[in-house]
């Protein structure tokens, strides 16, 4: 059962600071909801693009997407995609107040994050140390990054085949790790 919507507090609260060793003229893009009332500012690069097949990602999608108007938001095998952020890296451009998370229980560390104005989704966020925010690369239009691997395939029912394209792993994969871990030591350090 969807628990009622809250405003977020302090989902990305600072304004990003400018590394160093980052020039002035990096990569910032842009992600919208499909009205174009929210947007988000994304400066650098990703720190990965994957498509996640967790019981947890498809429930989670599966909620949105039942939401009034929602934009879809699993890819047609059922999987979940993301473009993954690290928090400092991810602000505000317009329409905050609009922002609105969606929790699958009470006791869910793992917020869905929609623009309550269209019911798209935006992110994932996670209420621990996590370092990163996962965009749902449908909101990167009209060019997503590629998508890297799949991931949490051992929750697919066996009838499902997946496309060959990237590797595509059972469970959480070490390549993942890693990633997510020189994407951490880049943001303790203030590199990359």
């Amino acid at each position: 059962m969807l628990r009622p919507h809250e405003r977020l507090e302090g989902l990305i609260d600072a304004p990003f600071k400018m590394s160093p060793t980052m020039p002035a003229t990096e990569n910032r893009a842009q992600v919208h909801c499909s009205c174009g009332a929210v947007a988000l500012t994304l400066r650098g690069a990703p720190i990965v693009s994957l498509v996640c097949y967790c019981d947890t990602c498809q429930e989670g999608s599966r909620r949105i997407e039942a939401l009034p108007n929602a934009p879809p938001v699993r890819e047609l095998d059922g999987g979940t995609a993301y473009v993954s952020y690290r928090k400092d890296r991810v602000t505000y451009a317009k329409g905050r107040e609009l922002l609105e998370e969606i929790a699958l229980d009470e006791h869910s560390k793992t917020k869905r994050v929609i623009a309550s104005c269209c019911n798209s989704a935006l992110l994932m966020r996670f209420d621990d140390a996590r370092h990163w925010l996962s965009l749902y690369r449908a909101r990167f239009e009209p060019n997503p990054p590629a998508i890297e691997m799949r991931i949490c395939t051992g929750f697919l029912p066996n009838n499902v085949a997946l496309p060959n394209d990237v590797p595509s792993y059972r469970d959480y994969p070490g390549a993942l790790v890693v990633k997510l871990l020189r994407s951490r030591l880049a943001m303790l350090f203030h590199f990359g």
